[in-house]
C-alpha cells in the first residue's frame, strides 16, 4: 500500500442500538487493511467481553489520572460516573504498524476526534431509522435494564442532533444494504490520495 494511503482514520458513531457495532465488526472482515481501535472505559465488564480485546477496562480512579496525564486523544464521562476515551498509545499502535483506525466511539467522541485529524479522517453518523426501533433494538439486546435503556434512548434523542456535523449519515433499516453502503464509502476514502 502506498505511504500517503496509510493511517487514515475511520471514526464510526451511533446513538446505542442503531447498529454500531455490528458494522465495525463487519468492516474489520470486509476490509484487510483496517484495524480496530480498542476504547478505554470505567464501566464494568459486561458477560462475554475481554479486557484488551472489546475494551481497556480502567478504575474509575485509573482513567481519571490518565485524563489527567493527558493520555487521551479524546474522553467523555457518557453517563454519570463512566467514562469512555480513546488513548494517544491505541492511535500510534496501529498507525505504525500500517493500518487505518476504525474507531467505535460515542458522538462526542468522534466529533472530537474529526477535530484533531482533520481531513486524515471520516466521520460516518450510524443512524437507526427511529427512536422506536432503537428502542426495540436495545430490548432485544437484554443487556440493560428498563432504567439504563430509558437513559440511552434519551442520550440517543440528544446525540442524533449532531448527525449533521459528521461527513456522512449512513440510516441502518436494512443490515445487508447498510453494510454494502459503508463498504464502498470507506474503501473509496481510504483509496483516496
Amino acid at each position: 500500500m502506498e505511504a500517503s494511503k496509510l493511517g487514515k482514520l475511520l471514526i464510526i458513531s451511533a446513538p446505542s442500538g442503531a447498529g454500531k457495532t455490528t458494522l465495525v465488526k463487519y468492516l474489520l472482515t470486509a476490509i484487510e487493511s483496517l484495524h480496530f481501535s480498542i476504547s478505554a472505559t470505567s464501566r464494568p465488564m459486561r458477560n462475554g467481553e475481554t479486557n484488551g480485546k472489546d475494551y481497556y477496562f480502567l478504575s474509575k480512579e485509573d482513567f481519571q489520572q490518565k485524563i489527567k496525564e493527558n493520555a487521551f486523544l479524546e474522553w467523555e464521562e457518557v453517563y454519570e460516573g463512566v467514562f469512555y476515551g480513546t488513548l494517544y498509545s491505541e492511535v500510534e499502535r496501529i498507525t505504525s504498524l500500517g493500518y487505518h483506525v476504525v474507531f467505535d466511539v460515542d458522538v462526542i467522541g468522534g466529533l472530537n476526534i474529526k477535530k484533531h485529524y482533520g481531513s486524515r479522517s471520516l466521520c460516518i453518523f450510524i443512524q437507526a431509522p427511529s427512536i422506536e426501533v432503537l428502542a426495540d433494538r436495545l430490548r432485544k439486546r437484554c443487556t440493560d435494564s428498563d432504567e439504563s435503556i430509558k437513559k440511552r434512548i434519551d442520550k440517543a434523542a440528544s446525540e442524533m442532533k449532531f448527525a449533521s456535523q459528521f461527513d456522512l449519515i449512513l440510516v441502518n433499516d436494512d443490515l445487508g444494504k447498510a453494510k454494502e453502503d459503508i463498504v464502498k464509502k470507506i474503501t473509496k476514502f481510504i483509496n483516496e490520495l
